[in-house]
């Protein structure tokens, strides 16, 4: 009998920014299929080696390390590292993503893959540009409680 629970994430997207912090994961991520060209399917990664696993009518897409990735010999693309919030969102927040998404696109140019997990969000940022995404992520969080505190 499968349960609905309660709703550990917060709500208010004025909370959310004024508390946000960052993690930045050390490995660098990236996405691959196991669906081949030609049909030829590939394993699928183990759990402990799959950072995401998400499937969509053209194939299963993954991310994993790059090194399992090379290790593997996968084709794939968009190295990243992975910055997780480190605040716990609500999955029915509104507006939380859309505002990260767009502060980085308009004030450091750049896009980001976010991926919404149970209890946080996670962005997975181009490799070289992690540093400029944490500032930044600084920046609005240290702007949310100033305005907050006025």
């Amino acid at each position: 009998m499968a349960i609905l629970i309660k709703d550990p994430g917060e709500k208010s997207l004025d909370t959310l920014l004024a508390t946000l912090t960052t993690v930045l994961h050390p490995d660098t991520f990236v996405f691959a299929t196991v669906d081949q060209a030609g049909g030829a399917r590939l394993p699928l990664p183990a759990l402990a080696d799959l950072q995401l696993l998400f499937r969509e009518q053209e194939a299963v897409t993954v991310v994993v390390t790059q090194r399992y990735a090379e290790a593997h010999q996968m084709a794939y693309l968009f190295p990243s590292r992975m910055i997780t919030l480190n605040v716990t969102s609500s999955l029915d927040a509104v507006g939380f993503m859309a505002v990260i998404a767009t502060r980085l696109a308009s004030s450091c140019g750049m896009g980001v893959n976010p991926v919404s997990g149970f209890y946080h969000d996670h962005l997975f940022v181009p490799v070289g540009r992690e540093a400029d995404a944490v500032a930044e992520l600084q920046r609005l969080a240290e702007e949310k409680r100033r305005e907050l505190a006025a």
